[in-house]
């Protein structure tokens, strides 16, 4: 299930992600995830332009809302109230081409958890990441206050290939 494109096989647990918002402007930064440990797709094309539609509900645990605009494009999705792949799940049979789920914890921005399978023996198809809770907060906080019903990402972006990567991080990430 490793993509050895993207990153050298073997790291898969502390293997990154990266994507990058386009718009809305004032979040146009690289992001960092870390895709699932034991379950989904890898991304075998690279996504210039995308949505990045968050779910509604966020929890994205059953029927969605605005499921309509998931298909073909990435949800962003909470954590809580049912299992990683259930989300996963939700989101494939959705039609969303890969799902990213921000921890519910808004003031996590370092501590990057381990997404594995649940006891379903369920499997999902589509890519999953976990983003930090303070980065999902920060790209959903932006949406609303635009009025925007998704951001425009590209993914997955790759970091060497970017000697300005540092400056292009979030203002809140430390490292």
């Amino acid at each position: 299930q490793c993509n050895s494109v993207l990153s050298p096989p073997g790291l898969r647990i502390h293997e990154y992600l990266y994507f990058q918002v386009l718009s809305p402007g004032d979040i146009r930064y690289i992001f960092t995830a870390t895709p699932a440990k034991d379950f989904g797709g890898v991304f075998n094309t690279r996504y210039e332009q995308i949505h990045l539609v968050p779910a509604d509900p966020p929890e994205a645990c059953g029927e969605l809302n605005n499921g309509v605009f998931i298909q073909d494009q990435i949800a962003l999705v909470e954590r809580g109230g049912c299992s990683f792949l259930s989300k996963t799940r939700v989101i494939q049979e959705h039609g969303g081409r890969a799902v990213i789920i921000a921890d519910n914890a808004y003031d996590n921005d370092s501590f990057y958890i381990e997404m594995i399978q649940d006891s379903s023996r369920r499997t999902a198809d589509i890519p999953a990441l976990f983003l930090l809770g303070r980065d999902g907060y920060m790209i959903r906080r932006s949406l609303e206050q635009h009025g925007l019903p998704w951001a425009v990402i590209s993914i997955p972006v790759n970091v060497t290939s970017i000697p300005t990567y540092e400056m292009m991080q979030p203002p809140w990430t430390f490292w």
